[in-house]
């Protein structure tokens, strides 16, 4: 029988971008789940199907001596997906101490690739942990964690941070600041997410703000900023202050867009989720497209998306109490 696992997705609520650069974040775990199915072969090889990860889905297979598998799908995000899966199983073989294990992977998810909302971290996390149980071995949920960073990390040249992990590992609101990353007491936020239909490579947006960084001085002043923004940010989710978290949002989109991560799309959904009533609304994820979150107790922002030639999708998300789980 097969081993499964699922984690989810997140939203930030501040601090992506500038958590790279050891500033707090405050990432939220969602309810739209990657599920991986995990079951050993005999012949070491690694076959991995994968339904939701592109427009068709793909299915390859490959040895260890083959080196990068040719995935005929036209797109660099697949390959991306392709490494994380890779990686994820190796880490998994190294808990296990069985280098040379062989896997059927098969891959679902309801959170779209790419648009910012921790899909490649729940795919690793729950492939980490459906891999290693699948070998005999349970790891804990921050140990998974860990393993699942050190995965994105190496495929994302070193430019990962350990929040998406660690949010979907752990499930919940938690905060990372450099190597200390915590659980937090959250109540159950009124997210409502905008997506655009996009996808984009988290790993060019990253090393594009570094650059941008290391040239000017207003933009290390804008990380800065958002790390300011995202200590006041904590202080409102303790006391479920929903008003001044969406005011903090409305800052911390500007300064995104100041870091030049945003696109018209997000400004559009933006604007459209504070006009139909949110409390604040801002990108989240590595930006360029993909998803806007929002904070709005009725149903004025997701009409108002919904309603927005920007927004392919609109909906409601529940904040996820769970992280990576046994299927």
């Amino acid at each position: 029988m097969p081993t499964t696992s699922s984690a989810p997705g997140k939203v930030y609520l501040f601090g992506e971008h500038a958590v790279v650069y050891g500033e707090p974040a405050v990432p939220c775990a969602i309810e739209r789940r990657a599920t991986v199915r995990v079951e050993e072969r005999d012949d070491g090889r690694l076959r991995v199907s994968a339904a939701d990860l592109s427009l068709d889905g793909f299915t390859v297979e490959y040895g260890a001596d083959d080196g990068v598998p040719n995935v005929d799908v036209p797109t660099a995000l697949v390959e991306a997906a392709m490494g994380y899966v890779d990686a994820a199983v190796a880490s998994a073989r190294d808990a296990a101490d069985r280098p040379d294990a062989g896997f059927d992977v098969t891959i679902e998810s309801d959170i779209p690739l790419g648009a910012g909302l921790g899909s490649s971290a729940a795919v690793v996390v729950a492939g980490v942990d459906a891999a290693a149980r699948e070998l005999g071995v349970e790891l804990a949920p921050e140990t998974v964690a860990e393993r699942a960073y050190e995965v994105e990390k190496a495929v994302q040249s070193g430019e990962a941070s350990r929040a998406d992990t660690f949010c979907s590992a752990m499930g919940g609101a938690v905060r990372v600041e450099g190597s200390d990353c915590r659980t937090l007491d959250a109540p159950d936020l009124p997210f409502v997410v905008g997506y655009d239909g996009t996808s984009h490579d988290t790993g060019d947006l990253v090393a594009g703000v570094r650059a941008l960084r290391e040239q000017y001085d207003f933009a290390r002043d804008t990380v800065e900023s958002i790390g300011d923004l995202v200590r006041r940010g904590e202080d409102a989710l303790r006391e479920g202050d929903v008003e001044e978290l969406g005011r903090l949002m409305d800052v911390d989109h500007g300064l995104l867009a100041a870091l030049g991560v945003s696109a018209r799309s997000l400004d559009e959904m933006v604007w459209a989720a504070r006009d139909g009533g949110a409390a604040g609304a801002k990108l989240t994820g590595a930006g360029g497209g993909g998803c806007i979150v929002a904070l709005d107790r009725d149903d004025g922002a997701e009409t108002a998306l919904s309603l927005t030639p920007a927004c392919e999708e609109a909906f409601r998300a529940r904040l996820a109490d769970e992280g990576v789980r046994a299927e």
